[in-house]
């Protein structure tokens, strides 16, 4: 398990790296996403997820665009187990389940697919493409889905050159605030 002053660190070390073919690097990104959650009035746990949806990007680096090359990195359930004891499913269950979100909104919101990025329309192909209406059901009806939602419509906006945020140390202490008891902390 990880500390949130690791996980600090892991954004000052490998933050600069740039997110896949997009103007931002991985620590603006994560950023941006909290704080688009921030404003939207999420709790402070969707928050924090929304902070860590690509954590697991820093812990399994695969180099610039892993999609071109025909790699899914995996990077929703990578960084679970180090994220597990430390926050509750309710964070944990959004990181995890985002990438299913993209495939579920691909196929519930027929505008969705023209607006995701080059690289996330690759991505997708990789993740196992667009859910029929019955997976789209299916994973709909699960707990923490809707939330997954919500974190995957911030993560594809989360991709300002220069929007203004506020800073990691900000969102350490929201991070801060989340932790949970390790005999309380989710299972996921």
């Amino acid at each position: 398990m990880l500390t949130i002053p690791q996980i600090c660190d892991l954004f000052e070390q490998g933050g600069h790296a740039m997110y896949s073919g997009e103007p931002v690097n991985q620590l603006q990104h994560a950023l941006q996403s909290a704080t688009l959650a921030e404003q939207d009035g999420a709790l402070p746990e969707l928050v924090c997820a929304a902070l860590l949806h690509d954590l697991g990007h820093l812990l399994n680096p695969q180099g610039e665009t892993p999609s071109a090359r025909g790699v899914d990195d995996t990077h929703q359930y990578f960084a679970i187990p180090y994220l597990r004891g430390l926050f509750s499913s309710a964070v944990l269950e959004p990181i995890r389940l985002h990438v299913d979100a993209k495939r579920y909104l691909c196929a519930t919101d027929a505008g969705y697919w023209g607006r995701l990025s080059e690289d996330s329309k690759r991505s997708l192909e990789l993740q196992g493409g667009i859910f029929s209406a019955t997976d789209a059901e299916q994973f709909i009806s699960r707990p923490y889905a809707a939330d997954a939602v919500r974190l995957r419509l911030w993560d594809d906006q989360a991709k300002v050159d220069g929007m203004a945020t506020p800073d990691l140390q900000y969102f350490s202490k929201l991070m801060n605030a989340c932790k949970v008891d390790p005999s309380q902390a989710g299972v996921a």
